[in-house]
């Protein structure tokens, strides 16, 4: 018999434990069927105010991964969900791939996760070659969102990182922060533009920027959600999140496919 409420899937999701948004993100785009079971990464709010503190939090993160996973493993999930995103892009492409390899043999699961969904939701738009990028991150960070993106092929025109003071004051940002940071990464030499960092309220946000500025805006955790619910064969249209929720039932084909 399947789950009385997850009858279609079970999505595992591990995040940081300062992190408000991406639980109420995915659980606004949740089909009918589908649940969200999260597992929290233990990470302490400390003050961010320089590189240094901002490498210290990402070993806390890779610190607290594994017992994170095992922890949701014990209610038979079906697919793992990584609610997080700094993580994915850090070191490059070769280093994410390794990621999800580690996690996928760890929890016997497929994987979603926020570099792969990105680099697959831009594929959707066709022939996305330069980006403008939104982080809430430091210089270290934006470092390795730069490097993920250009190993794979892309070009980052633009890039504003936020800077946020501390893991949990990531989810403080303003509207109106996000949208000066919009407009500051756009551009006619902008083909379109990704926000990382799930901690960030942007989802909303991103579908209605589309609309005005008449470019693909890609909000990390829409991408992430939208890749598990398509590659469990899930193609419901959810709406108020932007066009690829919308428009996109099923993931493009592989990158040189």
């Amino acid at each position: 018999m399947p789950d009385a409420l997850g009858w279609r899937k079970k999505f595992a999701v591990i995040a940081p434990s300062t992190n408000t948004i991406v639980q109420p993100d995915f659980d606004d785009m949740r089909p009918r069927g589908v649940t969200n079971h999260f597992s929290r990464v233990w990470i302490p709010d400390d003050p961010v105010e320089s590189d240094a503190d901002f490498l210290k939090l990402m070993e806390s993160i890779r610190a607290g991964i594994n017992d994170a996973v095992d922890r949701v493993m014990t209610c038979a999930p079906d697919y793992l969900v990584v609610g997080m995103s700094s993580e994915t892009f850090w070191g490059g492409l070769q280093t994410s791939i390794e990621l999800r390899e580690r996690l996928e043999q760890r929890s016997g699961l497929g994987i979603a996760m926020g570099s792969d969904a990105v680099e697959a939701a831009l594929r959707c738009y066709g022939a996305i070659k330069r980006i403008g990028v939104v982080t809430p991150y430091w210089p270290a960070g934006d470092a390795m969102v730069r490097k993920y993106f250009e190993e794979s092929g892309l070009e980052v025109v633009h890039l504003t990182g936020l800077r946020a003071k501390s893991p949990m004051l990531i989810s403080h940002i303003t509207e109106g922060e996000l949208r000066d940071a919009l407009a500051e990464v756009d551009g006619p030499d902008v083909d379109a533009i990704v926000q990382a960092g799930t901690n960030v309220s942007m989802a909303r946000l991103a579908g209605e920027a589309e609309r005005s500025i008449h470019k693909p805006v890609i909000a990390i955790n829409t991408a992430i959600y939208w890749y598990a619910l398509r590659a469990n064969g899930i193609d419901d249209v959810v709406e108020g999140f932007g066009s690829l929720l919308a428009d996109f039932r099923e993931l493009p084909a592989p990158a040189g496919a």
